[in-house]
């Protein structure tokens, strides 16, 4: 099999196999090939591949002859249109809102495999990108915040006075969100946490924050994982509750999303002006919308005294131990699909190559994604 790791779009620094990463595919009886600089935004240099017995090749070459094609992201139309029918892509695709090229891949005859949408079980843990990448941006986000925030996170007693401790408000109990309540904590900040999900409860306490509790919410049980759409009363109380621990917040950090939908949003305007000047709300939902009113995705502005930071791609401002993670999700997923002796085997029986397989033999077989389509 030849492996073509593809170099990112522009602004994207992550890369999908590390060098090291890269010769373990190579042990296993594979052929990998690299566009050339693909690794340099993530401190990994076309020297490190060669070392590691990867071929630095040509973008085209790669997308014409490599058997499996590996870029964290949706390829443009103008470089799909360039791959040769029956190729295999592997990355994050979000074909729930990208649907439109997922059927122009289809007709391409491309078989392409989402591991944003990868069953959440305890057999995927090593493939499920979204917590990976999540742990990330939730660590990254406290300390943008604190960087940002014109006062210190911990409280302190000095000579000259003393300073109370920042208050945050984390939307979220996700990967994100429970990261992201670690972090504060450990920068001394005293934390209060909001999720739909009375079960997360448990492990909001246990990280030393402050849950808070709204009767009403929705089963998400069975929901694999994510959260689920509330009912508009559910979203009456939760905000009137949200109200009063906004007014009372120094930071917010937003992790609040729906798999496949719209960001729900969670804070209003009214709710920000309520805030202290200076206050800072990272968003990580922005790319979907966004929890907070006013914020705009990879943009930072100043909304009634209130900081706003729009980023759904804080992983990115890691990238090598953001590499490092999704480039061991991409190869435990690819022992899936890749035999040990170097050949492809698709086998649609297992559950986790079937969940996150989008388009095969020219067709979309997601059922999620065609429905979208139709």
């Amino acid at each position: 099999m030849i492996i073509g790791i593809l170099k990112e779009q522009e602004g994207e620094k992550r890369v999908s196999i590390l060098p090291e990463q890269a010769e373990v595919l190579i042990k296993n009886g594979n052929t990998v090939w690299l566009e050339s600089g693909a690794g340099e935004a993530a401190f990994a240099s076309d020297t490190a591949y060669l070392q590691k017995q990867v071929s630095i090749e040509p973008r085209e070459k790669i997308l014409q002859q490599a058997d499996v094609l590996l870029a964290y992201w949706m390829l443009p139309e103008a470089v799909s249109g360039n791959i040769r029918p029956g190729a295999i892509l592997v990355g994050v695709y979000q074909p729930l809102f990208q649907f439109s090229a997922m059927k122009s891949w289809a007709e391409k005859q491309l078989t392409s495999f989402s591991l944003d949408m990868i069953p959440r079980t305890t057999r995927a843990q090593s493939m499920d990108v979204l917590s990976s990448q999540a742990n990330i941006a939730g660590y990254k986000a406290v300390l943008l915040a604190a960087n940002l925030f014109p006062r210190y996170f911990p409280m302190f007693m000095t000579a000259a006075g003393s300073i109370a401790p920042a208050k945050v408000l984390i939307l979220g109990a996700g990967v994100a969100g429970l990261q992201a309540i670690a972090t504060a904590k450990r920068l001394g900040a005293v934390v209060e946490v909001s999720d739909t999900r009375p079960a997360v409860k448990e492990e909001v306490m246990s990280l030393g924050a402050k849950f808070i509790e709204v009767e009403g919410a929705a089963d998400a049980s069975k929901a694999g994982g994510y959260a689920v759409e509330q009912t508009e009363a559910f979203k009456q109380k939760q905000q009137a509750r949200l109200a009063e621990s906004v007014a009372k917040s120094d930071i917010i950090i937003a992790t609040a999303q729906l798999q496949g939908k719209q960001a729900p949003l969670l804070i209003t305007e009214a709710m920000l002006t309520t805030m202290k000047p200076g206050s800072v709300v990272v968003d990580l939902a922005a790319s979907t919308g966004g929890n907070v009113f006013g914020v705009k995705n990879n943009d930072t502005i100043q909304l009634h005294g209130v900081t706003l930071v729009g980023n759904s791609q804080l992983p990115s401002e890691m990238p090598w131990d953001a590499s490092k993670m999704y480039g061991k999700n991409v190869m435990n997923f690819l022992q899936l699909i890749i035999n040990k002796e170097g050949q492809l085997n698709l086998n649609f029986e297992d559950d986790l190559v079937k969940g996150c397989c989008i388009t095969h033999d020219g067709a979309v077989t997601n059922a999620r994604v065609a429905d979208l389509i139709k």
